[in-house]
């Protein structure tokens, strides 16, 4: 049996990667609700940028170029000093869900790769407010 393969390459690889980096980071410059995370960056775009196609590649399963080049992910405690509740999530995730749009053009893949960003994005939060929940459905409890 073949195993499906990554979304790494469904999405076309390294190439639709770096697009999707160098669009966030266009929106993270002109998308006023993404001020506010812009501004924690404390590196310049540049290097932000290269960071998340080296993080997006592994993390969508892809060569594993973020630990070669700067050592163990450990994103969740790399962003700790960085206050990050569900406004900045947000925030993050509408840039994200831009570029995606921008960078996929098939919608099922699209909303694939982002349902798995947008699981990560909640992780990274470290101040208080609610995960996003899902719409109930069915009769209400009494």
């Amino acid at each position: 049996m073949n195993p499906e393969p990554s979304l790494y390459a469904r999405i076309g690889g390294q190439p639709t990667i770096d697009r999707i980096a160098r669009c966030f980071y266009a929106r993270m410059e002109t998308m006023p609700e993404a001020a506010a995370v812009r501004a924690m960056h404390r590196m310049g775009l540049d290097q932000a940028e290269e960071r998340l196609r080296a993080f997006l590649s592994g993390f969508l399963g892809g060569p594993d170029l973020y630990r070669s080049r700067y050592g163990e992910p450990m994103m969740r405690r790399r962003h700790l000093p960085f206050p990050i509740g569900p406004a900045e999530r947000d925030a993050w995730l509408a840039c994200m869900a831009r570029s995606l749009d921008e960078a996929l053009e098939h919608p099922a893949l699209r909303q694939e790769v982002f349902a798995s960003i947008a699981q990560f994005a909640d992780h990274m939060r470290n101040r208080d407010g609610r995960a996003p929940s899902m719409p109930r459905t069915g009769p209400t409890p009494s």
